[in-house]
């Protein structure tokens, strides 16, 4: 079910060195802008099921990720639908057709 209202989420995302921000796995050298809306893109990647849409949680956890030189974001999305995904995986995953982040989390 496609849902066009916007909703906040949470993605974990790299923190470069440098202070910039990448995606975990898919389409890991581009950079994500804060504030800005991005539309997600199709790119398969072997070894990863192929779902379209930026991958965020409904809640900051994903126990299945290590947090090393990561960073969890808090974002708004548009135009999502609701994956089921095992508690250890994080619970409900929030696929978005866009998406903004709008600030770093700290202490997570």
């Amino acid at each position: 079910m496609n849902n066009k209202k916007i909703m906040i989420a949470y993605k974990l995302i790299r923190k470069l060195k440098n202070g910039q921000l990448s995606p975990l796995f898919i389409d890991k050298k581009s950079r994500l802008p804060i504030n800005v809306w991005l539309d997600a893109e199709l790119h398969p990647t072997k070894g990863f099921a192929t779902r379209m849409g930026w991958h965020c949680t409904i809640k900051p956890c994903a126990p299945h990720l290590s947090k090393k030189g990561r960073v969890w974001v808090e974002v708004e999305v548009e135009d999502f639908e609701f994956f089921e995904r095992p508690e250890s995986q994080g619970g409900t995953w929030v696929l978005a057709k866009k998406m903004k982040i709008i600030k770093e989390l700290l202490n997570f």
